[in-house]
């Protein structure tokens, strides 16, 4: 598998801070006048109540992350999640009824902080198991405080009749004009009146997962602009025309985007800012990751696909995905029976051997010399090596999955099946694990940290030179164009 580093990606070059940008007119978002400036909602409680309330209060869209959010006992204090029931079906139980609870508490905080201001809406991720069934608990328990739902990871095909259900407004997250005209035939031509927006999401410059289909060369970035145009094309042939389009991934300054406001060929367009707010006072995430962040360089963000949704995702490069992408370097092809391509024993226990080509002997035997012993099969006929106590963490992880995905391919977890049949895959890890230990102060160099390919920004930003600015700051410096 290819591991890719990918540059900024603008018709022109970014354009040079002298040029002032053109002035923002608000907006209709999730039916109020605001500024089309929004905070992307990212992962396991990288944005939460008080970002999103933040930037609401700043007549703007703040987004919480609906994925795992925290709660609260009645001093205020966070209640880790904690997980009871032995099988693997309750746990996915468990972890849903706690998802609606964070996610409760987080509107709540956000509406309190944002004064009525602004909107405020919440992230979801589809692929998360039980997603359809969480939005629906909290928009039914939420109501005055949610205005929107952004949704994407997977063809959210139900999101249109969900959020319609509940009178709020829904955002479908595509990285294609094809993959939104395939969402619209099938459910949202019957769900129009809530259809708030289309997030536009870069997948080859946005953090976290990102949309890249099969036919989409990672290594061969498009520009962005002609995705838009032929993205708007699509919508205003279906009656769309008012209907505004977000942009995701890569966007830091308005200045970088300067040909995209009040271009006809793109129509109405609201900025997502998913990495920048990332670094604020209001921010939840720890002051370790923060600290990292401003001192990345470019191409400290690599486009890999570790990612147990099988989904392409963009992250920072650190000890724990260096490790992945070790593993999977030294990935060999083997075959259950001896032929004259795959001649060479190898032992993966004391009852079970395969055979390699006789040209990765040596790959082998450097690996298990280096204390590789574990050797594991993955779902297509390739063997890893793994160290002893790295096999021991991987066997805990499974023992330990809550169902957090829809289909997982490290545990082999299936919402729908319980087992989805296929072998784990030990070139994965567990997502939610990771995700969930560094968003409450956990190591930034052994768990995975997803980031846009912007981040190295920070290191030249003047903004940052002075300290961590608030959301306010931030805002103000983005409506002038830096």
């Amino acid at each position: 598998m290819a591991l890719y580093k990918l540059g900024t990606i603008f018709a022109n070059g970014p354009v040079s801070e002298e040029k002032k940008v053109k002035a923002l007119n608000p907006i209709l978002i999730s039916g109020k006048e605001v500024l089309p400036l929004i905070e992307g909602g990212k992962g396991i409680n990288a944005s939460d109540g008080r970002s999103s309330g933040a930037w609401a209060h700043e007549n703007c869209v703040g987004t919480f992350s609906g994925v795992s959010p925290d709660y609260y006992d009645e001093k205020g204090n966070v209640l880790f999640e904690r997980y009871f029931k032995k099988d693997r079906k309750s746990r996915h139980e468990e972890m849903v009824e706690q998802s609606i609870k964070g996610c409760l508490a987080q509107a709540k905080i956000a509406h309190e902080i944002s004064n009525g201001q602004g909107r405020i809406h919440m992230n979801m991720l589809w692929e998360l198991a039980g997603s359809q069934q969480i939005l629906t608990s909290v928009l039914e328990q939420a109501k005055g405080l949610i205005h929107g739902v952004t949704c994407g990871a997977g063809l959210p095909y139900n999101l249109g009749e969900l959020a319609s259900r509940f009178s709020t407004y829904y955002y479908p997250i595509v990285s294609s004009a094809r993959a939104f005209q395939v969402l619209w035939k099938r459910a949202y031509k019957n769900f129009v009146e809530f259809l708030g927006g289309v997030v536009y999401e870069d997948p080859w410059l946005a953090g976290g997962h990102n949309g890249l289909s099969n036919a989409e060369d990672p290594n061969q970035p498009q520009t962005p602009y002609l995705r838009l145009v032929e993205l708007r094309k699509t919508m205003n042939e279906l009656g769309l025309k008012e209907t505004p389009i977000i942009l995701a991934g890569g966007v830091w300054s308005l200045k970088d985007w300067e040909d995209y406001i009040d271009n006809p060929d793109i129509g109405k367009i609201a900025f997502q800012f998913g990495t920048r707010p990332m670094i604020t006072k209001e921010s939840p995430i720890s002051d370790a990751w923060k600290k990292l962040m401003l001192q990345l360089k470019k191409g400290d963000v690599i486009l890999q696909k570790f990612s147990p949704t099988g989904f392409f995702s963009s992250a920072i490069k650190n000890t724990f995905l260096e490790r992945l992408i070790e593993r999977k370097n030294n990935e060999i092809q083997f075959s259950h029976e001896k032929t004259e391509e795959f001649s060479e024993i190898l032992k993966l226990s004391e009852t079970k051997v395969v055979y390699i080509r006789s040209s990765d002997s040596a790959k082998a035997k450097i690996q298990i010399e280096k204390g590789f012993t574990e050797i594991k099969e993955t779902p297509d006929n390739t063997v890893v090596f793994l160290t002893p106590d790295e096999w021991v963490q991987m066997k805990e992880d499974r023992k330990n999955c809550v169902g957090c995905l829809s289909q997982c391919q490290f545990s082999a977890w299936s919402q729908a099946k319980g087992n989805s049949g296929r072998l784990p895959d030990p070139r994965s890890y567990c997502i939610h694990k990771t995700l969930y230990d560094v968003s409450h102060n956990g190591s930034i160099v052994d768990n995975l940290l997803f980031a846009g390919h912007q981040v190295y920004r920070f290191a030249t930003d003047p903004l940052y030179r002075n300290g961590i600015p608030s959301v306010k700051e931030l805002i103000e410096k983005i409506k002038a164009g830096y």
